[in-house]
């Protein structure tokens, strides 16, 4: 069966447009005097405001529809584009949404924590993780909060949807499957034959769901993450463990290593999750300027970082192509100083 066919079997629930954008980046291809540059506008796809989340959040729903749920619940961090996405899903098919957050409760609610809070989203503060420390893996936090959803008394008596932190499921990566396979088509319309696709890693779905699509489309493309949190102890097993269970899922076995991986782990990310920093407010500006492409202060901008790094350090040649993930999170701008974001450096 054709890996769309094998797909389209897992039911799933329209959210987003697709495909997305695939655009070039002259301007800041000449600027940097490196691969010719792309860039892939998941930004755009859908769900208020946007965000690659989207199409993880196709086959979660279609899950929790399946199941009859009437909630559903999910953690992050503060500015978590999936808790935001997922709100807007939940709020557009019937279902109450859940949001535990890795902080304690600010004073004020910004950024995607304010719109969950528009969207009536029942909002739950636990002051683990997220900071930058790595003390646990994503398996065993999202095993803990399993468990505080359980017993959570706003959670009881209904039938709840429990997703884990970005999406990170094999279910939920089905859609950066499908995004390999967009992307696989686009390029090829316009003469590219291999390319590297570079992208923020929060989580590590999007990285693994490229990994697999690629692996299984025997696609000459690329995957790169460049992680932007710190956030997890054994985060390239995580990765490999998901890549490796999306191929089972659909049928075509395949034992992801870690050092498979093809991860940048630290390097920049900063102090940890949603902390500025310098060479990230600078690739913000710089996209900004030369492109008019807004990124974000919290993905978005540390992947360009690193990207642009990546590219003085002679990383491709001027004859290559690289796609940048553009995964969305612009409603994060709204939760920082607008003195600090413009400020040269």
């Amino acid at each position: 069966m054709p890996l769309t066919s094998r797909i389209a079997s897992f039911r799933h629930v329209r959210l987003g447009a697709f495909p997305t954008p695939l655009q070039p980046l002259a301007r800041l291809t000449r600027a940097l005097n490196g691969p010719t540059l792309w860039v892939k506008r998941d930004d755009v796809v859908g769900l208020e405001m946007g965000g690659n989340k989207t199409r993880n959040l196709e086959f979660l729903f279609g899950e929790a529809q399946a199941k009859r749920s009437r909630a559903v619940a999910t953690f992050g961090g503060p500015q978590s584009n999936f808790a935001r996405q997922m709100c807007a899903a939940a709020r557009r098919l019937g279902m109450e949404p859940h949001c535990f957050t890795f902080a304690r409760r600010p004073a004020r609610l910004e950024g995607n924590l304010l719109l969950a809070q528009l969207m009536g989203a029942r909002l739950h503060f636990i002051p683990f993780g997220g900071g930058g420390n790595a003390s646990m893996t994503l398996e065993q936090a999202t095993r803990l909060v399993r468990w505080v959803v359980r017993l959570t008394p706003s959670c009881w008596g209904s039938r709840v949807t429990f997703m884990p932190v970005g999406g990170h499921t094999p279910l939920g990566c089905l859609g950066y499957v499908l995004a390999a396979m967009e992307i696989e088509d686009q390029l090829r319309e316009r003469g590219v034959e291999r390319a590297v696709i570079v992208t923020a890693a929060g989580t590590g779905g999007t990285l693994a769901g490229l990994m697999a699509g690629f692996r299984m489309l025997n696609s000459r493309h690329e995957a790169l993450g460049l992680d932007v949190g710190r956030l997890w102890r054994a985060f390239p097993a995580s990765i490999a463990a998901l890549a490796s269970g999306i191929c089972t899922l659909l049928g075509e076995p395949h034992d992801f290593r870690v050092e498979d991986v093809p991860l940048v782990e630290r390097t920049y990310a900063g102090e940890g999750y949603a902390r500025l920093t310098r060479d990230g407010l600078a690739a913000l500006r710089l996209a900004a300027r030369q492109e008019g492409l807004i990124l974000d202060p919290v993905y978005t901008s540390k992947a360009m970082a690193g990207l642009i790094d990546l590219i003085r350090q002679g990383r491709w040649s001027r004859d290559e192509h690289v796609v940048f993930l553009h995964t969305g999170g612009g409603p994060a701008l709204w939760a920082f100083d607008g003195e600090t974001l413009l400020a040269d450096v």
